[in-house]
């Protein structure tokens, strides 16, 4: 690999001298590698085994396409709620009603501009799902309103009761989704990112659809050329690189509006998952093992985002009602999670966390090394952060003593190689 130095002496890596005039993310492909490597992190000696490989090229693009098209169907792309149809208001009404029920608020209603509706309308932007019955139908961009300012300018947008955040993706805005809030306190910064995250995640989405549309069409003509072809792959790549972005933000603003419902001072989610990590690097777990149990972490609470925000400032005193809704809520968490595609491998780790290692835990009774190591792991990290924060109705407890507490349930409670690396890390 050639280095440079850039104008502050400091060496950088350029591009392979045997990729330089031929096309490396085609040679990527012809290895069959799949994850987008970019092509300064290629060796020399990978370089000149691959830059040969590829005969036909134009047929090998239509290959590639036809990969990413059946990768980044709609199905992968937009399974991100708790829907299970395709049906656009089967879909948005859907994302509308979930976000009412995140955010506990008195409604929400998602607009799609006229090019990425498929409802006929004289609108400019037009109802496609809603959370209640009483909702405007839609609103062309002459009108003087909150909705069409924000839409036109990109930029999220507030009243005395409606907060409005556009649809966007890179390439254009798509949308608007209106939330209005019951109460008189603005709403609270962490559901504003939640929601602009799943905004932009919806949005990039529809953008990557429209270009599998495009590259589908490019796909059966037999006029099209190798320019038109990486002219189409460079836009998918880049489109499904901004939905990789908009997915790990969309999980961390989950886990942060979870923590605010919480009431936690700090962020309970973000602290579990780093001391999770911390504990999978000490038992050497491989790195995408330690992702996804990094990401159980921050999402193990899930559920308790579909919760009323007045349940955790009532100092233990539920009634009946509100105790099953608690007790429920792990449940609610992994439906929500399987509606991820991306996330989808996470949800045993999170199913689990409650079994304990002598067998007389839940959901299952599950007993020892039986239990998902991801979710022993994430149960521990979860326990030690709840009692070393501070909570509303307690102080936070001093590390030594949860360790302390937490060593005397090992073997019971918790799996003893699992408090031995917390007993490192911490």
């Amino acid at each position: 690999m050639k280095r440079e130095e850039n104008n502050n002496g400091v060496s950088l890596f350029s591009q392979s001298e045997a990729l330089i005039g031929q096309d490396p993310i085609e040679e990527i492909f012809a290895l069959n590698l799949g994850d987008f490597i970019a092509e300064n992190l290629i060796s020399e000696d990978l370089a000149k085994k691959i830059g040969t490989n590829v005969k036909n090229k134009k047929e090998s693009l239509k290959n590639q396409l036809k990969e990413l098209v059946s990768i980044y169907s709609l199905q992968q792309t937009l399974c991100v709620l708790s829907f299970d149809s395709n049906a656009e208001s089967t879909i948005y009404t859907s994302i509308a009603k979930s976000i009412s029920q995140m955010l506990d608020i008195k409604s929400c209603q998602v607009y799609l501009s006229y090019e990425y509706s498929k409802t006929t309308s004289d609108n400019d932007l037009i109802l496609a799902g809603s959370s209640d019955k009483n909702s405007t139908t839609g609103f062309n961009l002459d009108d003087d309103n909150i909705i069409v300012k924000a839409f036109i300018e990109k930029d999220t947008k507030t009243d005395s009761s409606l907060t409005v955040v556009p649809m966007c993706s890179n390439i254009q805005a798509a949308g608007v989704i209106v939330i209005t809030n019951t109460s008189e306190k603005p709403l609270k910064k962490k559901y504003i990112d939640l929601v602009e995250s799943i905004a932009s995640l919806f949005a990039t989405s529809m953008a990557l659809q429209k270009e599998i549309d495009d590259a589908n069409k490019l796909i059966e003509d037999e006029h099209s050329t190798v320019g038109d072809l990486q002219h189409m792959r460079a836009e998918l790549t880049a489109l499904i690189g901004d939905l990789c972005d908009y997915q790990q933000a969309f999980v961390e603003n989950m886990a942060n509006a979870v923590d605010v419902k919480n009431q936690y001072t700090v962020s309970h989610s973000k602290n579990t998952a780093k001391l999770a990590r911390l504990i999978c690097k000490e038992l050497e777990l491989n790195e995408k093992t330690t992702d996804l149990i990094y990401y159980a972490g921050l999402l193990q609470n899930i559920g308790k985002i579909a919760l009323p925000e007045k349940i955790f400032a009532t100092n233990g005193k539920l009634t009946p009602e509100e105790l099953k809704q608690i007790q429920e809520h792990n449940n609610s968490g992994v439906h929500l999670l399987m509606n991820i595609n991306f996330l989808s491998e996470v949800v045993p780790y999170i199913t689990y966390k409650s079994e304990r290692i002598d067998g007389t835990g839940t959901p299952e009774g599950l007993k020892g090394n039986s239990i998902p190591l991801g979710s022993r792991i994430i149960a521990v990290a979860d326990a030690f952060s709840a009692m070393t924060s501070d909570r509303p109705y307690r102080k936070a407890m001093d590390n030594n003593k949860a360790l302390e507490i937490m060593k005397q349930e090992a073997g019971t409670k918790w799996d003893p190689i699992v408090i031995e690396a917390l007993s490192k890390v911490i």
